[in-house]
């Protein structure tokens, strides 16, 4: 059997704590698996945490002199599966209108195999027409997301935001894969 390899995409919300338990339930499952932060995100999770569990360097900045000449080509190229989890409001807008202006946006223009989207927002955040036509946007070019779901969310309110649980995303990676030959 191959083994597939998943690019994990990690933006700066609240949720990325549970992305910690989908790299870490992707790697015991043989998934070879690299992780893309973007700046932001580092300041809730710190890289090395990524690190330990996925086993590979976590791709930060796109102009690193340690890594490969064109950086954002490569992990591109090499996964089979592009999930962005969370998928905060700032990540789908520069998803929906090509916008690449750090490392995790630049993978996804470079990336073309099938993407995932795990939203989590603030359920105002979630409601505003702009963000709802970014993701009418994406689902129109092929986007897969997960979630969001209601319930309770960081911020204390209750609502559709809350990014979908490591178990159900997991499930959906594996889902998406079973349609590629």
């Amino acid at each position: 059997m191959r083994s597939y390899e998943i690019l994990v995409g990690v933006s700066a919300g609240i949720a990325a704590y549970k992305t910690c338990s989908l790299v870490s339930r992707l790697r015991q499952n043989g998934f070879g698996v690299s992780v893309a932060m973007t700046k932001n995100a580092t300041e809730l999770i710190a890289p090395k945490t990524f690190e330990a569990l996925s086993g590979r360097p976590v791709l930060v900045h796109l102009f690193d002199e340690r890594r490969d000449a064109i950086p954002h080509i490569e992990p591109a190229r090499r996964a089979d599966v592009f999930c962005i989890a969370p998928a905060t409001a700032n990540v789908i807008a520069k998803a929906a209108n090509g916008i690449a202006d750090d490392f995790l946006s630049t993978l996804i223009l470079a990336f073309s195999g099938p993407l995932i989207l795990a939203p989590a927002m603030n359920c105002e955040m979630w409601r505003k027409p702009a963000v709802q036509r970014n993701v009418a946007q994406l689902r129109e070019d092929g986007v897969i997301f997960v979630g969001p779901e209601e319930g309770h969310l960081a911020c204390g309110e209750n609502g559709v935001g809350r990014m979908s649980v490591p178990d159900v995303i997991f499930d959906k990676i594996c889902q998406t894969l079973s349609g590629i030959k």
